[in-house]
């Protein structure tokens, strides 16, 4: 695979004490750290050739439009798109989704239209689809999630009728770390008529991503959780479906000509991108790409596997813990959501950053799920590139030190 020591080195932020002890980041499904690579790509940008894109006629500003649209070819290449047109810069996966709702679904929407999604999605890809409901007419029904973890496919099969138009379903739970069957369900959605769209947000920065393989329609990923700054994200579709849309945001630079009386759009994917964009946020995307590239995502993945298998065996051992999710490594993500006893889960996370180890405690935007499981929260260790088993370690003797002291 690769040399974690080594890739650590790359990341300032993890060279720090918390607490008197070494930092233990384990929050990586909300957002990861950056990598020099990135940090100095961007600290470039603005040291050197800060200007607007696709406007000015100055080498400076040729030099900003050449290295925004470069990344934009390398998220192409990343993801395996037909064309980099159909990339579309957006501010994260929550408003890539919400650009898909606002234009595609406004327009190809009516009553008693179903848009499918299911009981474990984080909420940004629940609350546009419930808002475009309202807004249409139509119905959003939920796959419902078993006690395992996994989707119900069954299910799946039975709510799959011809009047889904629209399936949106996470490639990766964030908080259960399900990883769904993405081939399977575009197949049988595509034969009834369906469109697919895919929340990437969590599996796009963690395995191999191909949307050719795949098949879907619709793919919605962050950057900040794969390495990149906060304030970017992707959002691909199909190029012929993109053509149809109407634009999201209309102003400046999505134009080719205005008049007083009406406007003609600006050629893809432009036409997505009104205003200023974020420049050097998506230069660092660019560099974060190369960054994972170079280790290999099926590295990546391998890597993963073993700390999340490691970590599944070891947080087993801790008396009066309860693990969420697939009980096998290759069903799911690096994402460990568990609960300790009767202690709160925010009371968990406190005493761990006592002892320098960031975790997440909470409902992880999936307050559906967390009522389905009877719960009002979780705790939450998330895993990246720069995770170590002796980090794995040091959260299992926190939460026994936890249990001691609240249990």
């Amino acid at each position: 695979m690769f040399d974690v020591n080594a890739v650590r080195q790359d990341f300032p932020v993890l060279q720090q004490q918390v607490n008197g002890k070494p930092l233990v980041y384990l929050d990586n499904s909300a957002t990861s750290q950056k990598p020099l690579p990135v940090i100095e790509a961007m600290d470039t940008y603005y040291r050197e050739y800060n200007a607007n894109v696709h406007r000015g006629i100055y080498s400076i500003s040729e030099k900003a439009s050449e290295a925004y649209e470069m990344a934009r070819k390398k998220v192409g290449r990343f993801i395996n798109a037909r064309s980099w047109r159909e990339v579309i810069f957006t501010r994260n996966t929550t408003e890539g989704i919400n650009l898909v709702a606002y234009t595609w679904g406004q327009a190809n929407l009516k009553a008693g239209d179903v848009i499918l999604t299911s009981e474990m999605e984080h909420h940004a890809n629940i609350i546009p689809w419930q808002q475009l409901a309202a807004r249409t007419g139509a119905t959003v029904k939920y796959v419902p999630v078993d006690e395992r973890g996994y989707l119900d496919m069954a299910a799946f099969d039975h709510l799959l009728t011809a009047r889904v138009k629209l399936v949106a379903i996470t490639q990766m739970s964030n908080t259960l770390g399900t990883i769904t069957p993405i081939g399977e369900m575009a197949q049988k959605a595509h034969a009834v008529g369906a469109l697919v769209l895919l929340d990437g947000a969590q599996a796009v920065p963690h395995m191999p991503t191909d949307i050719q393989a795949f098949d879907c329609d619709f793919l919605a990923f962050s950057g900040h959780k794969m390495l990149a700054p906060t304030g970017i994200g992707v959002l691909w579709a199909r190029k012929e479906i993109l053509a149809e849309m109407p634009p999201f945001m209309t102003g400046g630079d999505m134009i080719k000509r205005v008049t007083f009386e009406d406007s003609d759009w600006n050629d893809l994917p432009w036409k997505f991108e009104a205003g200023t964009p974020a420049i050097a946020e998506a230069i660092g995307l660019g560099y974060a790409v190369d960054y994972l590239q170079a280790l290999g995502m099926h590295n990546v993945r391998q890597h993963e596997m073993v700390l999340t298998t490691y970590a599944l065996q070891r947080l087993h051992q801790v008396e009066g813990i309860r693990i969420y999710g697939p009980d096998e490594p290759t069903a799911r993500g690096g994402a460990v959501a568990f609960t300790l006893g009767n202690i709160h889960p925010h009371d968990v996370a406190a005493v761990l950053d006592g002892e320098g180890i960031a975790v997440r405690a909470g409902h992880h935007c999936t307050m559906p799920l967390h009522t389905k499981l009877g719960l009002q929260a979780t705790t939450r260790a998330s895993f990246y590139i720069y995770n170590l088993p002796e980090e794995v370690d040091r959260l299992a003797e926190a939460l026994d030190k936890t249990r001691e002291l609240l249990g």
